[in-house]
């Protein structure tokens, strides 16, 4: 299974949704859209991020897939150089599937971390377990803020209420979220309660 089959995204038309699955089922529903209408607009966009997806609908559906797969074939690909290329740098690379980045720390960091038992990147990585899990819940609601946000700016910028319900989504205030979208189309306000959602349950935890 590639990226395509794992991603999934949502399409519109205006202000209606067309598709939800897959990028490869949202492509060929949307293309059929397209070639019967020649003028129609659609904006796709990936659920998990909110990132509008460029799709090139020249010619039939199956040279558009058949990019589609190219494209991300290329980016597998890339990938796989880049990997190739830290795996030549010779003795003393990381191991397979730990990756070297630069930290910049403080010298009296530094003399914390070395003095941690098994050193400064077992110390490094307890830290980051810790906080991952810590932190959990509020990287979540940080997550679905930013992708609900992303949303509603380029689809309901222009829609009465967007100001407030822009704020009682950073508020996680649920009801005035909603009724500030209430006149909203229904399309629309539905993708961006369910990219949201996530913000509001983790309130409800607490």
């Amino acid at each position: 299974m590639d990226e395509t089959d794992r991603k999934t995204c949502t399409a519109f038309q205006g202000q209606h949704r067309i598709a939800t699955g897959t990028i490869r089922e949202v492509a060929r529903i949307a293309k059929a859209i397209i070639d019967g209408d020649k003028t129609a607009s659609i904006l796709i966009f990936d659920d998990a991020t909110s990132e509008p997806i460029e799709l090139d609908f020249r010619g039939p559906v199956e040279d558009v897939l058949q990019r589609l797969q190219k494209s991300n074939a290329g980016g597998v690909s890339a990938a796989v150089s880049g990997a190739n290329r830290n795996a030549a740098r010779g003795p003393g690379r990381p191991k397979l599937g730990v990756i070297a980045r630069e930290v910049t720390l403080l010298p009296r960091h530094w003399d914390w971390l070395g003095s941690q038992p098994g050193g400064a990147s077992v110390a490094l990585r307890k830290l980051v377990e810790e906080a991952r899990r810590v932190n959990g819940d509020r990287d979540k609601v940080r997550r679905s803020q930013e992708v609900a946000y992303k949303f509603m700016s380029a689809m309901c910028g222009d829609l009465p209420g967007f100001e407030e319900a822009a704020r009682a989504l950073f508020a996680r205030d649920p009801e005035r979220f909603n009724g500030q979208m209430a006149s909203w189309p229904v399309d629309l306000r539905d993708h961006t309660r369910m990219l949201a959602e996530a913000a509001f349950q983790q309130r409800a935890r607490k």
